[in-house]
C-alpha cells in the first residue's frame, strides 16, 4: 500500500480514502492531519508532498462493513473509475471486489493478488 501512496499522493487528480481509524504516529494519521493543508509525509526517509484530496470514513471494515462501503461508493455522484483495495486479508478483499462488480462498478483492483 505504501508504494501506491508514494506514487499517487503528489497528484491532485487522485483521492485517498482512509477507511477506519489511523493511529497516532502512523503515516495515515499524518496524511489526514497535514494533507488538507498542502503538507507532506515521510516514507523510508523521503518526503512526499500531499496534493491528492484526502478523506476518512470511520466505522467500516472489509468484512463487516462491505454493504456500507458499497453503498458509500455507489452513492458518489461521479463514480470512481478505479478502486484499489489495498488493506485486509485476501478473502475479504476478494469478497469486497466481487460486491463492487455485482453493483456494476469496474476498475476494481487488488494489488499483489492475481
Amino acid at each position: 500500500m505504501v508504494d501506491y501512496l508514494k506514487a499517487m499522493l503528489a497528484d491532485e487528480r487522485n483521492d485517498v480514502l482512509f477507511v477506519g481509524y489511523q493511529a497516532k504516529g502512523t503515516p495515515g494519521r499524518d496524511i489526514l492531519a497535514y494533507g488538507p493543508r498542502g503538507g507532506w509525509v515521510e516514507f523510508d526517509g523521503q518526503r512526499y508532498d500531499i496534493r491528492a484530496r484526502v478523506h476518512q470514513v470511520g466505522g467500516y471494515s472489509a468484512h463487516a462493513g462491505q454493504s456500507d462501503l458499497l453503498r458509500f461508493v455507489s452513492g458518489i455522484e461521479s463514480p470512481p473509475t478505479e478502486i484499489r483495495i489495498v488493506h485486509g486479508d485476501a478473502k475479504a478483499k476478494e469478497s469486497l471486489k466481487s460486491q463492487f462488480h455485482s453493483a456494476g462498478l469496474t476498475g476494481i483492483m487488488i494489488p499483489g493478488l492475481a
